[in-house]
């Protein structure tokens, strides 16, 4: 079989490799698409702590299950499945309060263990999801993406009447501009690129900012009559814009922060005091994938459109290349691996 596999910084290629091995609690799934993340090109450059090298990587796939272990039941040869690239070891306290997502031992296909972006892979059974006849392989690529805006609103605490503002026009931000439609959620969203502003528009944007070409804070506040906004996602996850998150939160808002960044944050107490805002991280996704499988059964989410290239297992490195050199022209790119 093929593999897309990161030996080290900046070094990655695709190899023939042997059909993995697998035991009695996983299945073995013949990978029919994944989809190219921003972690991914984390991984490719260093950037990402949790992963080490050699790697194959891909967190977002979907395919069909090909073998099945001995002790695993309920699921059958030839289902059409997602993979959740959560693994949680059930018994630390976050597992035991719910919270899963942020386990103690958290383990993350195509991050700490072998993912993707390969035409076959062992998985835990307990991480596979059967998927209904209605939902094609390639739209349920999505899946992934959007349960990471899903995870973002279930922390938020959202409610009815609420406006959302989203920094980062990327995949993430999209996802989370759409599932904001299908809950009633006012969008607004501010990126420095005009084609990613106008592509939110087309998926139910309310209002677009571009900090190049007018002042988001002053924006923000005539949107809002100078009320602020109730609840904010920073998809763009830049430091340095956590001042002015913190400005235009609403009292009472919550801020939900979803970077990496190891940099400093300047962050100015006297704004979440004086508002009392309430600052949540989100991570992954917390058992979100059924609650996405059901809008997208539902035809609530614009698959289609996020999708903007696909790919040949052969020429991943092509897709990385263009992701990284020409970001404006990339919504979501697809791997397909046979």
């Amino acid at each position: 079989m093929k593999s897309f596999i990161v030996n080290g910084i900046n070094d990655y290629q695709v190899i023939e490799q042997n059909v993995p091995s697998f035991s009695d609690d996983q299945v073995l799934v013949r990978i029919e698409y994944a989809g190219i993340c921003g972690s991914d090109l984390h991984i490719i450059h260093g950037q990402n702590p949790f992963a080490t090298y050699p790697r194959i990587t891909g967190h977002e796939f979907v395919g069909t299950i090909e073998k099945i272990g001995a002790s695993v039941s309920g699921l059958e040869v030839g289902t059409k499945v997602v993979v959740n690239p959560v693994i949680s070891c059930g018994q630390c306290r976050p597992c035991q309060i719910g919270r899963s997502n942020v386990c103690t031992e958290l383990q993350v296909i195509g991050v700490h263990t072998d993912g993707g972006f390969t035409q076959f892979q062992a998985v835990p059974a307990a991480n596979i999801i059967a998927l209904p006849g209605s939902i094609n392989l390639r739209d349920a690529t999505l899946i992934e993406p959007y349960s990471i805006a899903a995870n973002v609103f279930n922390r938020l605490d959202a409610s009815s009447g609420d406006t959302i503002l989203i920094y980062g026009a990327g995949v993430i931000g999209l996802t989370i501009v759409q599932i904001a439609n299908v809950l009633g959620i006012p969008s607004i969203i501010v990126d420095l690129l005009d084609e990613k502003l106008e592509t939110a528009k087309q998926l139910g944007a309310t209002h677009t900012i571009n900090p190049k070409q007018e002042n988001t804070e002053q924006r923000v506040m005539e949107i809002t009559n100078g009320q602020g906004v109730p609840l904010i996602a920073d998809a763009a996850c830049i430091p340095a814009l956590i001042p002015e998150i913190m400005r235009l939160a609403a009292p009472a808002g919550t801020v939900c922060l979803l970077g990496f960044s190891s940099e400093d944050s300047p962050l100015q107490q006297v704004e979440v005091i004086k508002k009392e805002l309430t600052i949540v991280g989100s991570r992954l996704n917390n058992k979100m994938f059924p609650r996405v499988i059901e809008w997208m059964a539902q035809g609530k989410l614009d698959t289609e459109f996020l999708i903007s290239h696909e790919f040949t297992l052969d020429t991943a490195p092509d897709a990385i290349e263009l992701i990284e050199n020409h970001p404006q022209e990339v919504r979501k790119a697809l791997i397909k691996m046979h």
